[in-house]
């Protein structure tokens, strides 16, 4: 096999996409659909891995086949496995309920895969190799992981079946015979640990490199933008340590949506990003990026990407820093929930008018299963960021409140390692619109009916929201709100979605909702 690439664009299947690609009849992508999407961010975009999810969806593992059958041409230039990459995102056992056993689908798919490509290219090909776990928590899990595809995948092929013949006589040899695992830490104390997480999957599984996956959506709707920002640095902080530790190469992807709330990184924003999280080797090309910018600027930036990651060494974290940086934390992260909470049935409420871009399960993120206890759920990280932005509130200012309490030395240290904070809420407070929430305070008697809360506690949320735009107005010396004809309109469109929203004119509020995103370049 050729040496390895690490692949520096990982095209996602998040569904935060305003506009509808050129190329789908449907506003919701699936099926045979979504495996044509995977030639298109290869072939048109450029990009250089797709992630092919069985997590939270229903996914095609016919994927290898219908692609070699499909798009030979292409492929047959363009090794799947050696020069272009399928990655599969599994469901983790320990998370899922009943659907647990699709892991089980999904890796005996691998082996199939490699005799597909074997037979097309008419040698040895392993097209998939790699396997991403989400909500990784512990080693254990990677290890399970590990030996499972080879102790059960794999070993079936040394299985009695039938006087002396064995599974391998029957149906082939099953290939290949190990597989690649890649942790995704999500929640604040994996992150904070991932170091503990990686370091004996490393002892145990002795493995050449190591890609890491860190997400930075989740830990923004679970915790805060700052929180998921610092959570990001001193993961990568860690990952660098522990490189040396180990002499092991490892290789940080950072999963990032194209607003600042999500990661920031857009084709109008890609020198800012690569400036702020510094030490990726690879970054996710999620599906606004590509579908809700001109296709030769997307092509553009991809290719930019392609030849600047990696880019560096991040900032390294000593323990002393990193305890203050767990005191900015902390209090970041007490204003954030407390807000959120109260903010919960106006944002569920806006939420379900958020449109559907591709088929997915009933899924809710890490903050939801936290707090379903106590009664508040809150839908995923997109449709959560797209009901704030829809209301003229971004959900990048909830719980700024929280700069107030920060002393001079961590105010200074969150800046330090915040390094484009300014830029970040500077862009997005022209979607910040006062006038929208000057009426809901207006009609919060009206709009705590429709989202089903009390009126004192809507006025309440939107009290301290106010106080978290004021915040950040002078910390920074910003002026939020519209500035250019696009944020205008925008704010016409989020007006006109609040007023259908109160008055229940379900067909008009969505319609504006999704012009408001169009401008935007972004559902959440």
């Amino acid at each position: 096999m050729p040496e390895r690439k690490i692949p520096r664009t990982m095209s996602t299947q998040h569904p935060d996409n305003a506009h509808t690609p050129e190329w789908s009849k449907e506003e919701v992508i699936n099926g045979n659909v979504e495996v044509f999407e995977a030639f298109y961010a290869f072939n048109a975009l450029g990009c250089q891995e797709v992630m092919w999810d069985s997590e939270g969806k229903d996914t095609d593992t016919r994927v290898v086949r219908k692609l070699l059958q499909n798009h030979w041409s292409y492929f047959s230039e363009h090794i799947v496995g050696e020069d272009v990459y399928l990655t599969y995102r599994v469901p983790n056992p320990h998370i899922e309920g009943a659907e647990k056993k699709y892991m089980v689908e999904t890796l005996q798919n691998i082996p199939v895969a490699h005799d597909v490509a074997t037979l097309a290219y008419n040698r040895e090909v392993s097209p998939i190799f790699e396997v991403i776990l989400p909500f990784t928590t512990d080693a254990k899990e990677l290890i399970l992981l590990l030996n499972y595809y080879k102790k059960t995948i794999v070993a079936d092929e040394d299985v009695d079946l039938y006087e002396s013949i064995k599974t391998k006589d029957w149906l082939g040899d099953f290939k290949p015979k190990t597989i690649e695992i890649i942790p995704l830490v999500e929640d604040f104390d994996s992150i904070l640990n991932v170091d503990k997480i990686v370091s004996p999957y490393i002892k145990f599984a002795k493995p050449k490199h190591l890609r890491v996956f860190t997400a930075r959506s989740d830990p923004a709707l679970n915790y805060g933008l700052i929180c998921a920002v610092l959570l990001s640095k001193i993961s990568l902080s860690k990952l660098k340590t522990l490189e040396k530790q180990h002499n092991i190469q490892i290789h940080p992807i950072l999963g990032v949506g194209s607003r600042p709330f999500r990661g920031h990184l857009s084709p109008e924003n890609v020198n800012h990003f690569l400036e702020e999280y510094q030490g990726l080797s690879t970054v996710t090309i999620q599906s606004a990026f590509r579908y809700d910018y001109q296709t030769e600027q997307v092509k553009e930036c991809i290719q930019t990407l392609n030849q600047k990651l990696p880019n560096g060494n991040p900032t390294l974290i000593d323990k002393q820093e990193e305890k203050k940086l767990l005191e900015i934390l902390a209090k970041c992260r007490k204003q954030y929930e407390t807000e959120v909470e109260t903010l919960a049935p106006l944002i569920n409420c806006v939420a379900s008018y958020v449109p559907q871009r591709r088929a997915r399960k009933l899924h809710i993120g890490l903050f939801g299963y936290s707090r379903c206890v106590a009664g508040v759920c809150l839908p995923r990280a997109i449709a959560f960021a797209a009901a704030l932005y829809s209301m003229g509130l971004p959900a990048e200012f909830i719980g700024m409140k929280a700069l107030t309490k920060l002393n001079e030395q961590e105010w200074k240290l969150l800046q330090k390692h915040y390094v484009k904070m300014e830029h970040d809420l500077n862009s997005i407070g022209e979607y910040v619109s006062w006038e929208n929430l000057k009426m809901l305070m207006e009609m919060s008697h009206k709009t705590a009916k429709r989202a089903g809360m009390t009126e004192e506690k809507l006025r309440t949320a939107l009290l301290n929201s106010l106080d978290d735009l004021k915040t950040v107005e002078e910390k920074f010396a910003l002026k939020l709100g519209p500035r250019g004809n696009a944020q205008r309109k925008h704010e016409n469109f989020t007006n006109n979605f609040l007023i259908s929203m109160i008055e229940q004119e379900d067909e008009e509020a969505k319609r504006a909702l999704v012009e408001a995103a169009k401008l935007r370049r972004c559902l959440g």
